[in-house]
């Protein structure tokens, strides 16, 4: 394959990787036809990876497959079985129309389906070349609310958004649910179908509207930071382009459209601060390298302070939240790049809190996992034993069995720690992390 054939491929994934969801929201939000906005931007990428490599990339990749995109649309929205099923207002396509909007030319209050074609009877289809692809608007906002409105299951408002805005597939949701990849992606095309049938706009909710949905779309927006954080590379250049780094860009977002929540703030300040980190958290050799043993002088300096400046902002509004508490423990932990230590006991302070707020499985074994830093690892480990009488699902929960290896082997207890990391071996979904836990393992003295 030439050299150029090479780039326009990269161009075209890199497309498709950066621009999936800011994409999609657009071609979605007109109509409300996500599953139809999927197909045609799918249709774009696969024409880009056969045109880029023989004519090159365009000057503006993304306009181009919008316009792809759009033409796609056009083509299925003329077709006859297309109007008849599902007809549109005059000005669907350039978001003219509005949520339930009636054109006028068919009578004052017209319902029904009528009320959704033009005064000739037919479907608006040219405004779709008003659409400037050289400012092509942000609508992602817009459509993680509409995944996360009040007409959608509530247990699949997350992986919606994670499917839709942040473009996981749903094998990839589905292992991150411990669910089959069938019932996965039958959830979200249900999901998609009611937000078609019941026409839920493209808008920013109301402030009275908001406090329903925002924590959803937090969730969404941290998932998908969890989720990348797994196979995040070392090279700190590759963040912008990454799925943590999406995650990171709609939080920032978010706390720019909601500078008086708190909890945005917070998850803003989590995201910085976690991804901060990034490039310590692989050797040279692409290997793990675990928090304790990262050399903070790796760490970006510029996003911990971004960081920093989104928790002090959220510090007076006065209304403490999960992602605050998370955020203020990953500024414990990159305070060592100023300090050169550790301050396990404000961590256990914060990881106490947490636990109160948000008493959730992993906050209890990180909290286990400070505890036998501080107190040492009998108390850790007492605390963990807690845990697995209270929840029974600790025993298919890898942290869990890491953390108690760690306090084991700390305890002198090697046979157990033995046993603990196999078990965490056999739970852990990335090779990276399986070969760092055996190389612990194959650290411990005999015995």
């Amino acid at each position: 394959m030439a050299p150029g054939s090479v780039t326009a491929l990269a161009r075209a994934e890199l497309a498709a990787r950066a621009s999936y969801g800011r994409l999609l929201a657009v071609l979605a939000a007109p109509t409300g036809d996500i599953a139809a906005a999927e197909d045609a931007l799918s249709d774009a990428f696969e024409r880009a990876l056969i045109t880029w490599p023989r004519d090159g990339v365009p000057h503006n990749p993304e306009g181009w497959l919008l316009t792809v995109a759009r033409n796609r649309l056009r083509d299925l929205w003329k077709s006859a079985a297309v109007r008849l099923s599902a007809p549109l207002a005059e000005g669907a396509l350039d978001g003219t129309a509005r949520d339930g909007a009636r054109s006028t030319a068919n009578g004052p209050g017209r319902t029904g389906p009528d009320a959704w074609v033009g005064s000739a009877g037919t479907v608006g289809i040219d405004a779709l070349e008003s659409l400037d692809t050289e400012a092509i608007p942000d609508k992602r906002i817009e459509l993680l609310c509409v995944c996360a409105h009040p007409a959608i299951d509530r247990a699949v408002r997350t992986p919606l958004m994670l499917h839709t805005v942040l473009g996981l597939t749903a094998a990839d949701i589905a292992a991150a649910y411990a669910v089959p990849e069938q019932t996965m992606a039958q959830r979200l095309v249900r999901a998609k179908r009611r937000i078609r049938a019941t026409r839920i706009p493209f808008v920013l909710p109301s402030l009275t509207d908001l406090p329903q949905r925002l924590p959803a779309v937090l969730e969404a927006v941290y998932g998908a930071y969890a989720i990348d954080w797994a196979s995040a590379e070392p090279d700190a250049r590759a963040v912008p382009d990454s799925l943590a780094g999406e995650a990171l860009y709609l939080a920032e977002t978010l706390a720019a459209l909601l500078p008086e929540e708190p909890e945005v703030l917070g998850l803003a300040a989590l995201l910085a601060l976690s991804i901060a980190r990034l490039p310590a958290r692989m050797s040279g050799r692409g290997e793990l390298v675990a928090l304790d043993d990262q050399d903070p002088a790796l760490w970006d300096t510029a996003l911990i302070e971004r960081g920093e400046r989104y928790l002090r902002r959220a510090q007076p509004l006065g209304r403490i939240g999960r992602f605050q508490l998370e955020a203020a423990i990953q500024s414990a932990h990159c305070d060592r790049a100023r300090s050169g230590v550790t301050d396990w006991a404000a961590l256990r302070t914060l990881h106490t809190a947490l636990v109160r707020l948000s008493p959730t499985a992993g906050a209890r074994v990180a909290l286990a996992a400070v505890i036998g830093e501080v107190d040492g690892p009998t108390a850790g480990l007492d605390v963990l034993n807690a845990v697995a009488r209270d929840r029974p699902d600790t025993a298919s929960f890898q942290p869990f069995w890491a953390t108690r290896a760690h306090l084991c082997a700390e305890a002198g207890r090697v046979a157990d720690a033995r046993a603990a990391y196999d078990r965490a071996v056999e739970l852990a979904g990335d090779e990276r992390l399986r070969a760092a836990l055996r190389r612990r393992a194959g650290a411990l003295p005999p015995g």
